[in-house]
């Protein structure tokens, strides 16, 4: 199917909802006309239709968050979109990786769960962004600042920190130090140039052993 074949409504847009293709959490919910779903598969990143200003947009253009598509699939009425992507930045204008914040209701803990999971992938965003606009007095700055020497001592260090901790018993000594471990981890992954998401991509594949 051609962009033109779908049911667009009558002012010519359809709703698209953008997902993190990683984290599968929903980032924004945005409109498309015909000509902006067409760049969007032209360019590979997204292209929208802003309702408010009555004129196509490319997400990032400005802020340089832009979102590299990895599929486009519509729904069985070929009225709605879901625009698969993995975003470089925040998708919200407010900076948040999300435009849902706010929880209007939650039944269960596996929700929580899954948004906890999600936050490494909001922090491993934010290690990025520091490394990029390298703001002072930030810890992160200065790490990237010292260089891998410096990000790998550190890993060293928090990881002979955790093995202290379990030797001790201690759970509240050992999470700390596990959160620790975790975010130098994704500091060095960063300096690397590795996404987290290469990293879980083996550990999925492991399990399926």
């Amino acid at each position: 199917m051609n962009p033109a074949q779908l049911n667009y409504d009558e002012k010519g847009l359809i709703p698209a909802i953008i997902q993190d293709a990683d984290t599968k959490e929903v980032l924004t919910l945005a409109y498309m006309n015909e000509e902006s779903l067409t760049k969007s598969i032209e360019s590979g990143e997204t292209w929208l239709f802003s309702r408010s200003r009555q004129q196509l947009w490319h997400k990032g253009e400005t802020s340089g968050h832009t979102q590299r598509i990895v599929s486009i699939v519509y729904d069985c009425d070929q009225d709605a979109l879901v625009v698969k992507v993995k975003p470089s930045g925040p998708a919200c204008h407010n900076g948040t990786i999300s435009c849902f914040q706010s929880t209007l209701l939650d039944n269960g803990k596996e929700n929580g769960q899954k948004q906890d999971a999600a936050f490494l992938y909001e922090l491993e965003q934010i290690i990025a962004r520091r490394e990029k606009e390298r703001p002072e007095k930030s810890y992160t700055t200065y790490l990237f600042t010292e260089g891998v020497d410096k990000i790998l001592k550190k890993v060293g260090e928090e990881a002979a920190e955790v093995i202290i901790a379990a030797k001790n018993r201690s759970h509240e000594e050992l999470k700390w130090e596990s959160a620790d471990l975790l975010y130098h981890l994704l500091v060095l992954l960063r300096e690397q140039e590795l996404p987290l998401s290469d990293v879980l991509a083996v550990l999925k594949e492991r399990d399926k052993g």
